[in-house]
């Protein structure tokens, strides 16, 4: 049985599904009860549960082999990065370790450190450390920053409202950005992986470029020029919360090239290309904008 932390996330429902569709059992972990209905018609089980209390993870932990969890502090206004991607897996882990769970498997992220100027990724390297001491097997995957979340959010937001995009500096860094199903995709095969793994894995896409090349693919996708502004590191970016213009700097202070051939080999899984995901959401956008018919 596998248990799922943040199922009800994009990534975690994303996973759930890759699972269910290999006929796996899953159990989902939800805060809220009035979610349950739809992963439950989709065929997983069901447990309520809150990272932040110990005794609904001990009872979610129960019969379970492998944890995978994806939970961040994305959603909530009473959610920190201290309490859900920090301690939150903490005790997530350590309710495993009591539960007699083999294996844990980590969505954290390219680029966590203790040391990091970014706090998601201060927290999540502690988060990292914890599974590492546990004693647990463990895949531990950092992930570069997600298409979905980050095209979406800088690209696909202001292209919408017809503003300009704003990006951070001089958008000279390169990152190997990654579709989040292909993370879903990987996090499936790493819990289903043979041996006894102790292991931290880097994923990305198959090409590392800039945020102002993503720009560009974007407007020869969309077929028309859009105009892009840029801000100093750390200053508003328009429509994003101070959270988000943290993490764009802290993306703009350093580049991470990913080599991915041999771990998509490994794997099983071949990460999408960014042209390939950028023409697929300017086509569904069009679609989802498009005038109805008379």
């Amino acid at each position: 049985m596998f248990l799922i932390s943040g199922s009800t996330g994009s990534l975690g429902r994303q996973i759930v599904q890759e699972l269910l569709t290999q006929g796996r059992p899953v159990r989902a972990l939800v805060r809220d009860p009035s979610q349950r209905e739809a992963l439950e018609a989709a065929g997983a089980e069901v447990a309520i549960g809150n990272l932040r209390d110990p005794a609904s993870l001990d009872r979610a932990c129960q019969g379970i082999d492998v944890v995978i969890s994806t939970a961040s502090a994305t959603r909530r206004e009473d959610d920190t990065v201290e309490n859900v991607d920090m301690r939150g897996t903490q005790n997530l882990v350590d309710a495993a370790h009591r539960a007699g769970t083999r294996r844990f498997v980590f969505v954290s992220t390219n680029g966590a450190s203790p040391e990091s100027p970014v706090p998601v990724f201060r927290a999540k390297a502690a988060a990292e450390a914890h599974i590492i001491a546990s004693g647990l097997e463990y895949v531990i995957l950092q992930p570069e920053a997600f298409m979905d979340v980050w095209f979406g959010m800088l690209i696909e937001m202001p292209m919408a409202q017809g503003m300009p995009i704003t990006l951070v500096g001089e958008s000279r860094r390169r990152h190997s950005f990654i579709a989040q199903i292909d993370v879903a995709r990987f996090a499936a095969a790493a819990a289903l992986a043979p041996g006894a793994p102790r292991e931290t894995v880097i994923l990305g896409g198959p090409a590392a470029i800039t945020f102002r090349e993503v720009a560009e693919a974007y407007a020869e996708a969309a077929g028309r020029p859009l105009a892009i502004r840029s801000v100093a590191p750390g200053e508003p970016i328009p429509g994003l919360p101070p959270v988000v213009w943290g993490i764009a700097a802290g993306l703009e202070s350093y580049g991470s090239d990913v080599p991915m051939e041999a771990t998509a080999r490994r794997f099983g899984v071949r990460p999408t290309g960014h042209r390939d995901f950028i023409r697929g959401r300017v086509t569904a956008l069009a679609g989802s904008t498009a005038a109805p018919s008379p």
